[in-house]
């Protein structure tokens, strides 16, 4: 009887510490996957701040399109009606 429970303590210590590998794994895992986290989204704030500079870069070359086809048609009319 004392056998017995010898070797039930002994898969007992043997499950136990094959369950605190687990746990460090999965603890292991959760850090990275919340520095990846981190860093997503600080990749996303950058690209919300980011945005806005792009749109406004882009409302300005549409404006300087704009006055280069104006001058383009300017001087056609100059060059064919004057």
């Amino acid at each position: 009887m004392s056998d017995m429970s010898f070797k039930q303590a002994k898969e007992l210590v043997e499950r136990m510490e094959f369950s605190e590998i687990a746990l460090k794994k999965a603890v292991t895992n959760l850090e990275k996957s919340s520095k990846n986290f981190e860093q997503t989204l600080k990749h996303q704030e950058d690209l919300i701040y980011k945005i806005p500079e792009a749109n406004k870069k882009v409302s300005y070359m549409a404006i300087a399109v704009a006055v280069n086809i104006g001058f383009v048609l300017g001087l056609l009319v100059a060059k064919f009606f004057l």
